[in-house]
């Protein structure tokens, strides 16, 4: 798999995050991803924080700052409309590659 092809999974796997919980922080996103796979999936820091930076420059995802719940200042990011249509878009492709990939597993 291409760097582009990972790094667009890791893209799909944050924004559809937000769309599911709403705004989080990015330990929050790492540790959905990682519950939410049953424990397959782990995105490290070194992956996660560029990738987010990335996202908000790219206007698919807005942050803001706030306390957790520990009371810790930490960076809440939310998804656009933009990153909305940019997950739709990243779904079909993910299927499409799924798709290619069980063709050649079960060609015989």
């Amino acid at each position: 798999m291409a760097k582009n092809d990972l790094q667009g999974a890791l893209d799909l796997l944050v924004l559809k995050t937000l769309a599911q919980t709403g705004e989080m922080h990015g330990y929050g996103i790492a540790v959905h991803i990682q519950q939410a796979s049953g424990e397959l999936l782990r995105v490290e820091e070194g992956s996660l924080y560029p990738a987010l930076h990335r996202m908000e420059q790219s206007g698919w995802v807005r942050s803001s700052w706030a306390l957790t719940a520990t009371k810790r200042k930490a960076k809440y990011y939310r998804l656009t409309a933009a990153g909305r249509g940019q997950m739709e878009a990243a779904e079909r492709n993910f299927e499409q590659l799924v798709e290619g990939v069980r063709a050649i597993l079960q060609y015989a």
